[in-house]
C-alpha cells in the first residue's frame, strides 16, 4: 500500500519548497513475540514468559515506553531488570532527532540480545500508521501513534490461540493526558515512576529515576534564587540584534563564583566575557552554550585572585554576599575585562558525572549532595536510599534539572564505580571524565573480524610487492604487542642507503563504513594507562594480524627512500607490501646491538645505518632552528603484593 507525505520547508535562500515523499505500508511486519504463530518470523525477540515481579502487573507483560520516558529514563532502561520492551519506530525517530547520545545508548540496548528489546516499525505497518489530523501538533500525532500501536499489540496478542493467558502490553508514560486517553481506550497504562516503584524485588531502580517536575518542586525552596532564563525565541532575536552574545561557558576550577564565556567572533577572533556572582552565573554548568548580556562598562570587573571552594554547607545570604564582595574588592585595582551575566541557556552539555556522595548529617534522610570529581561542576542534589552503601565509593550521577529556586541542580544516581582510591576505580573515573570510549567491543563489531586461522592468499600477494627478503626490524618499549611500524636500512651498490618505513596495513581488514570502521573512528586512538591499554581496534587486529611481529608474514604499507650519506633524499616510492620482520627489539636491546662492536649481522648493520642517519637529520633540524622538547617516556615498576611503585624506568634515546 502506498501513501504520500506532503509538507513544505524553508530553503537556505529563504524560499519555500513543497516536498512530496512516498510512504509504503505493509501488512507482513512481525510483532517480535515468541508466542505469535501468525507472524512468520525467523528469530522472535520478545520472550514467552515476560514476567517481572511487580505489584501493579502480576501477569506477563511487554513494556512500551513513550518518547519522554526514553529520553529522561534511559539509565533505568539500561538496567538488566528491564526486559521485553517494544521500542516503536515513532519513538526511535523522535529520540534520534532530540538527543543523539540517548539514541546511541538506546540502539546499544536494542543490540543486547539478553535485554529482549524489539523495534517495531509501526510507521510502515498498515494497521498502525496514522495520518496527522488538521490542527494536530506533531507531538500529539506521535502520542496518538504510540497509543494506536499499543492497541494493535493488545488485540494481536489476545487473538493468538497459543498465547499464554493474561499476556498484556503496558504503556509507560509520564504524560498524564496520554495515560488518560490510553486508559479510556481500554489499554493498560502506568506512569513510569509508578511502575518502577512497583518492582519491589529491585528497590535500587528507584534511585536511577530522573526527577519529574513534581519531584523537582518538592525538594526546592519557595524562595527564588536565580533570574528566569529567557526563552530560546527571545535569545535568538537578541543575538541577531547584538543585545546578547552566544558563547561556551567555562567555569573556574578555583572559584565557584566565577566563570568565563568564550564568544567566537568573525574568523579567528574571539572575546572572553567574565561572569562573577551566583545570580550572574544563573545556573549555567561548565561547557554549556549560553546567551550572555554585557553589563555597562562601569560595572566591568577583573578576574579575582581569591580562591573560593563551595563546601556544600548551607550559607546565609550575607555570607555569600560577603564572598562576592571579596571578588570585587580584590579586583578593584586590576585591569577590567568585559563582564556580563547569563540570561539563557542555548544548549546544555550535561552528562553523567563521576564523584563522591556527601552523606547528609540528618539521620534517615534520603536527600544528599554529590561532589563531582571535576571542580568546575557544581554539587548536585540527589535522592537515594543507598547512602550508607555508597559512602566512600566513586559513583556516577546525572543532572535532571536546575530550578530557579534551588541552590544546586537536581539529579539522580546512575551507578557505582567502586571504592575510592582503588586502582581500577580511579582508572574508570579517569576514562569516564575524559570521555574515552572503553566498553567491550560489541558482537556487531567483532563479526567483521577475519576468521582464524588467517593466512596471506595468492590474490593478496599478486597485488603487493614482496619485501620478505629485506632485513626489517622493529624497536619498541618492553612488553609492546601492538607493533605498528618497522624499519630497514641497507647499503646499495652505488654507496647510497635504502631506508624503508613499513606501517601495518589495517585498511586490508577494515572496510569503510562497516561497524568495525565506525567503532574505530569513534575511539579515534589507542589509549595507554599505567599497566592497561584501551585498543582502538579489537585485539585480534592490534596485537596480532596488524602487529608487525618478528618471523611472521604481515601486510604493510611501505615507504622506501634512496638516501645519500648526507641524509638527503634522492628517490622515494610508496607501495603495498608483504614483509617478514626479522626481530622485535626493545630500546635496550637495539642500543646494545649498536654499541657491541663484535656484532656485524644484518640486523645490527641496519640499526647502525638508521642511527647514523637519524643523528644527521637531528643535527640538521637543530641547525635550522627546530625546538627540542624534553618529554621523557616513563614506566613504573610496581610491587606485586602491595602494588606500590618501586622503580621508575625512562626510555633511553639511542
Amino acid at each position: 500500500m502506498l501513501k504520500s507525505k506532503t509538507f513544505v520547508k524553508k530553503t537556505r535562500s529563504g524560499g519555500v519548497m513543497k516536498v512530496v515523499r512516498e510512504h509504503y505500508l505493509r501488512d507482513d511486519i512481525w510483532c517480535g513475540s515468541e508466542t505469535c504463530t501468525e507472524c512468520k518470523q525467523d528469530s522472535p525477540v520478545l520472550q514467552n514468559d515476560a514476567c517481572v515481579e511487580s505489584n501493579l502487573c502480576s501477569y506477563p507483560h511487554y513494556l512500551v515506553p513513550d518518547t519522554n520516558v526514553v529520553l529522561h529514563q534511559i539509565d533505568v532502561l539500561e538496567n538488566p531488570v528491564i526486559r521485553n520492551v517494544i521500542i516503536l519506530q515513532t519513538v526511535l525517530q523522535e529520540v534520534r532527532h532530540r538527543s543523539a547520545p540517548v539514541h546511541k545508548r538506546l540502539k546499544d540496548i536494542i543490540h543486547e540480545k539478553e535485554k529482549h528489546f524489539y523495534t517495531f516499525t509501526n510507521e510502515h505497518h498498515r494497521e498502525t500508521f496514522i495520518e496527522r489530523q488538521p490542527g494536530e501538533s506533531a507531538n500529539d500525532r506521535n502520542d496518538r501513534a504510540i497509543r494506536v500501536a499499543v492497541k494493535w499489540y493488545s488485540k494481536h496478542l489476545k487473538t493468538l490461540e497459543s498465547g499464554p493467558d493474561g499476556l498484556k502490553v503496558v504503556l509507560l508514560t509520564n504524560d498524564q493526558g496520554n495515560k488518560q486517553k490510553a486508559e479510556e481506550n481500554g489499554m493498560v497504562a502506568f506512569k513510569f515512576e509508578e511502575y518502577i516503584k512497583s518492582l519491589l524485588a529491585n528497590p535500587e531502580l528507584v534511585d536511577l529515576l530522573a526527577l519529574s517536575n513534581d519531584d523537582k518542586n518538592e525538594i526546592t525552596s519557595s524562595k527564588v534564587l536565580f533570574p528566569e532564563h529567557l526563552p530560546l525565541s527571545r535569545i535568538q532575536v537578541g543575538i541577531k540584534s547584538g543585545s546578547y552574545l552566544q558563547g561556551t561557558f567555562r567555569a573556574s576550577r578555583d572559584n565557584y563564583l566565577e566563570a568565563t564565556v568564550f564568544v567566537q567572533g568573525d574568523g579567528e577572533d574571539s572575546t572572553e566575557v567574565l561572569i562573577q556572582g551566583l545570580q550572574n552565573l544563573n545556573r549555567a554548568v561548565h561547557q554549556d552554550v549560553v546567551a550572555v548580556q554585557l553589563l555597562p562598562r562601569n560595572q566591568w570587573l577583573a578576574p579575582s585572585s581569591v580562591v573560593l571552594q563551595d563546601d556544600g554547607v548551607a550559607k546565609d545570604d550575607d555570607v555569600e554576599e560577603n564572598e562576592e564582595e571579596k571578588l570585587r574588592l580584590s579586583a578593584a585595582e586590576a585591569a577590567r575585562k568585559p563582564t556580563g551575566k547569563v540570561v539563557g541557556i542555548i544548549k546544555r552539555n550535561w552528562r553523567p558525572f563521576c564523584g563522591m556522595l556527601n552523606v547528609s548529617q540528618i539521620k534517615e534522610s534520603t536527600r544528599h549532595l554529590f561532589t563531582p570529581a571535576d571542580r568546575r561542576v557544581p554539587r548536585i542534589r540527589i535522592e537515594t536510599r543507598q547512602a550508607s552503601t555508597l559512602a566512600g565509593q566513586r559513583i556516577m550521577v546525572a543532572i535532571d534539572g536546575w530550578p530557579k529556586n534551588s541552590r544546586y541542580p537536581n539529579g539522580h544516581f546512575v551507578r557505582s564505580l567502586g571504592g575510592a582510591g582503588e586502582k581500577e576505580t580511579e582508572q574508570e573515573v579517569l576514562l569516564l571524565e575524559h570521555d574515552v570510549p572503553h566498553q567491550a567491543f560489541s558482537q556487531a563489531v567483532l563479526s567483521f573480524l577475519p576468521k582464524m586461522p588467517w593466512a596471506i592468499t595468492p590474490e593478496d600477494m599478486a597485488k603487493r610487492e614482496d619485501l620478505r627478503h629485506l632485513t626489517v626490524c622493529s624497536v619498541d618499549p618492553p612488553g609492546c604487542t601492538d607493533i605498528d611500524d618497522a624499519l630497514h636500512c641497507r647499503e646499495l651498490e652505488n654507496g647510497n642507503f635504502e631506508v624503508g618505513v613499513h606501517i601495518a596495513d589495517v585498511s586490508h581488514f577494515i572496510r569503510p563504513g562497516n561497524a568495525l570502521d565506525k567503532e574505530a573512528a569513534n575511539r579515534g586512538t589507542t589509549v595507554y594507562l599505567c599497566g592497561k591499554r584501551i585498543d582502538m581496534v579489537p585485539e585480534l587486529l592490534s596485537s596480532n594480524l596488524c602487529s608487525l611481529r618478528s618471523n611472521v608474514e604481515r601486510l604493510a604499507f611501505s615507504c622506501i627512500w634512496e638516501i645519500n650519506h648526507k641524509a638527503e633524499i634522492l628517490k622515494t616510492r610508496f607501495t603495498k607490501s608483504v614483509i617478514n620482520s626479522k626481530a622485535s627489539l626493545t630500546y635496550a636491546e637495539a642500543q646494545m646491538r649498536i654499541d657491541d662492536t663484535n656484532k656485524t649481522d644484518d640486523i645490527t648493520q641496519s640499526l647502525r645505518g638508521l642511527n647514523k642517519l637519524a643523528k644527521i637529520l637531528k643535527r640538521q633540524r637543530i641547525e635550522n632552528g627546530a625546538l627540542t622538547l624534553s618529554s621523557l617516556e616513563v614506566r613504573f615498576h610496581m610491587d606485586s603484593e602491595t602494588h606500590d611503585p618501586i622503580d621508575l624506568q625512562t626510555k633511553e634515546l639511542m
